[in-house]
């Protein structure tokens, strides 16, 4: 599961990042990116990367109802392929959706505590996701996306069973090259990623109002023991107070 997510790193690095064109796109730096809201999606047109907005929440072009979206804002990577929902995108319209970390929830008793996980340098993340075309009555276009997403890696595990499906630069490529339509071309790009991809500590639970998108999102709650999972687990972050 990935619910929210963070992108802070501009637009013009951001395209440097995956060698993409970014044209007239600007976007303000977001600290608690929601379902519904629009992302940014590096994808192919005309045989070139380009930066577009996409809705987050895919609408297959089959759907009579786009509400159908607000359900779909993750795609199993193990069963995408089987989906109806899915799997048109997943042999003809990927996409990455970069982030710069992203929220989960670890059940802690009674209340679920948020963890904000990221590169440890700082790096955009490129989490592999789908995108669809859908055609409204009044002709009006929404394009819209969902995130892959896979089992959790050790990393992870201490917080969440599941992660987003996370590309490393040398895959940005492959996973976005129209001329493969088969997924099992793909299968091997939607493992758990590495366990020094990512980093985590705990965060405050104002992350859970999407209306709340600010810096402190991110700032560390505790001291280093508080942000130990366990010492195979999670490394301290990197805003230390």
């Amino acid at each position: 599961m990935c619910g929210r997510f963070v992108l802070t790193t501009p637009g013009q690095a951001l395209a440097a990042h995956f060698d993409a064109w970014a044209g007239n796109l600007v976007f303000a730096p977001r600290y608690n990116i929601a379902p519904t809201q629009q992302v940014v999606a590096v994808r192919v047109e005309q045989q070139r990367r380009r930066l577009v907005m996409l809705r987050w929440g895919l609408i297959p072009a089959w759907a009579r109802d786009p509400a159908i979206g607000n359900r779909m804002i993750n795609a199993r990577a193990e069963t995408a392929a089987e989906k109806p929902s899915f799997r048109s995108a997943l042999a003809r319209r990927r996409c990455i959706v970069p982030a710069s970390g992203f929220y989960e929830w670890k059940r802690d008793g009674v209340r679920k505590q948020p963890w904000y996980l990221h590169a440890p340098d700082e790096a955009p993340l490129a989490i592999a996701a789908l995108w669809d075309t859908w055609s409204g009555p009044d002709s009006a276009v929404t394009e819209s996306c969902a995130l892959l997403t896979t089992a959790a890696n050790v990393t992870v595990f201490a917080i969440h069973d599941r992660m987003p499906v996370l590309l490393s630069p040398q895959d940005y490529g492959r996973w976005l090259d129209p001329r493969i339509d088969d997924p099992r071309a793909l299968e091997s790009l939607l493992a758990p990623a590495p366990e020094e991809a990512l980093s985590a500590y705990r965060v405050s639970a104002a992350v859970g109002n999407a209306a709340h998108d600010d810096p402190r999102n991110i700032e560390a709650l505790g001291d280093s023991r508080d942000r130990a999972v366990s010492p195979l687990a999670v490394r301290p972050g990197p805003h230390n107070h």
